[in-house]
């Protein structure tokens, strides 16, 4: 069990969509400090003299190592940053899903790796966001990022829960941010919504987070071949 109360948190891709959303509820939740971080900073809300700025750039190693030593305070990382490409396993250029893989696995795991020693000495807790569709064959590269998230999380979790590291994955289908604003026809999850059960789980110490009903539907029939998983 993880209070949040007093916690120093960061979040990447904090300025806008649903890193907006966690910096909002954790400071309804009490938090000591949010690292609000981003590429472009000048985006971020900093009314609240909780919440500091934080230059970053996941995909930079130096950018993540400059990070790690200006927040030396973090109990609770929570890795939201991410982009879509959504090309073609099978271009022969691969280079969309290229970017995606350094953005969203290869910048997950940098940060995890900058911040674990400092958040294992807190008891602290690390949250990977993926999506329902690392299980799903129709997110074409930005699936196969995902997958590649959902394990390097559960691997990540074997790694530091004897060092009691709490490790979150999250997974969910459409949220309705930017990301998510040039797909219809599909249900969008209110960020509000999918952030909250995101830190109920911390709260109450959850090693995944399904947050919304298709995202529960297919990770119940994993057991069965791809083509007859239920998408609704």
């Amino acid at each position: 069990m993880t209070s949040l109360r007093d916690q120093t948190v960061l979040v990447t891709g904090a300025n806008r969509g649903m890193g907006r959303e966690y910096v909002t509820q954790l400071l309804d939740r009490g938090v000591a400090k949010v690292y609000a971080a981003a590429r472009d900073t000048g985006q971020l809300d900093t009314t609240d003299p909780r919440v500091v700025a934080l230059a970053l750039d996941v995909t930079d190693a130096q950018s993540v190592a400059s990070a790690a030593d200006a927040a030396r305070d973090v109990s609770v990382l929570i890795n939201n940053a991410g982009i879509v490409r959504g090309a073609s396993v099978l271009d022969r250029d691969t280079s969309k899903l290229r970017e995606e893989l350094e953005t969203n696995l290869f910048g997950p795991l940098a940060l995890a790796s900058a911040f674990a020693d400092q958040i294992a000495a807190k008891g602290g807790t690390i949250v990977n966001v993926a999506s329902v569709l690392a299980w799903l064959p129709i997110g074409a590269s930005y699936g196969v990022s995902k997958a590649a998230v959902w394990s390097a999380t559960d691997s990540m979790r074997l790694e530091l829960n004897p060092r009691g590291v709490q490790v979150v994955g999250v997974y969910v289908g459409l949220v309705d941010t930017d990301m998510a604003s040039s797909y219809s026809g599909s249900p969008k999850s209110n960020p509000a919504d999918v952030v909250r059960q995101v830190l109920d789980g911390i709260e109450a110490g959850a090693d995944e987070v399904l947050a919304d009903d298709m995202t529960r539907n297919v990770r119940a029939e994993m057991n069965k071949p791809i083509r007859e998983r239920s998408l609704s």
